[in-house]
C-alpha cells in the first residue's frame, strides 16, 4: 500500500487543507539506512524558522547518527519498549528548550509551546523529503540530563527517531499493528467559540 492509500484509507478531513498536514505521521519501522548530512541538517534548518515568543528561539537539538561514536550515548536513553524499533533510525535527537528568555533572564511561559513548533517544522520538512520522524517521550529524562550535559535552565522535552522508512514487517507483531496513519478527534472537540467547554 502507497503512503497515498495508507492515509486516504484513514484519514479524512473535514475542511480542505494542504495535502502535507494529511501525509505526516509517525511511523516506526526504519529501513536502518544512514541519512547524508544534507538532509539531516536540512531539517534542523527548516526547525530553526519557527515562530516564538519575542523570537528567543529556545529550542536546541543534540543528535547522534548511526554508526558513529555519539549514539549508543542517545540510544542508551531509550525504554526498551523504544529501542526495539528505534534501533534501525538513522539520527537520534534530543530535544531541549531553554526555560527563560535570553535577553533578560524572565522565565518564559511559551518556550515548550515553542519548541513544539520547531519539531512540527522538522517534522513537516522530513515529510515533505520521504523521511520518517517519531517522537518519544519513553526514555529517561533524568539520565538525559547527565549523559547529554544539559543545563538547569533546559527543560529536556523529547527524543526524536530519524530515518528512512522500512516495511512494518520490522517490527514485532503487536507494532505491526498500529503502523498505520492514526486519525484526529473531531473539530467539534477541539474548538470552541467564545468559552470553554467539555
Amino acid at each position: 500500500m502507497t503512503l497515498k492509500q495508507e492515509v486516504e484509507h484513514t484519514r479524512h478531513p473535514a475542511y480542505k487543507i494542504n495535502p502535507l498536514f494529511i501525509n505526516r505521521w509517525s511511523p516506526r519501522s526504519m529501513s536502518g539506512e544512514e541519512l547524508n548530512d544534507e538532509d539531516i541538517m536540512s531539517l534542523f534548518e527548516a526547525a530553526r524558522w519557527a515562530p516564538s515568543s519575542f523570537n528567543n528561539q529556545p529550542w536546541r537539538f543534540i543528535y547522534a547518527k548511526r554508526n558513529t561514536e555519539n549514539w549508543d550515548r542517545l540510544f542508551n536513553l531509550l525504554y526498551e519498549g523504544n529501542k526495539i524499533w528505534a534501533i534501525n533510525a538513522a539520527v537520534l535527537v534530543a530535544l531541549i528548550s531553554r526555560k527563560n528568555f535570553e535577553y533578560d533572564e524572565r522565565p518564559s511561559i511559551t518556550h515548550q509551546l515553542d519548541a513544539g513548533a520547531a519539531w512540527e517544522n522538522l517534522a513537516l520538512e522530513a515529510s515533505l523529503r520521504g523521511i520518517v520522524t517519531h517522537s518519544m517521550e519513553g526514555f529517561d529524562y533524568k539520565k538525559s540530563r547527565v549523559d547529554l550535559g544539559i543545563p538547569d535552565n533546559f527543560n529536556v522535552m523529547a527524543m526524536i527517531a530519524i530515518g528512512k522508512r522500512g516495511p512494518k514487517e520490522n517490527l514485532p507483531p503487536k507494532l505491526q499493528e498500529r503502523e498505520f496513519p492514526n486519525d484526529r478527534k473531531p473539530l467539534a472537540d477541539i474548538v470552541m467559540e467564545g468559552y470553554f467547554r467539555e
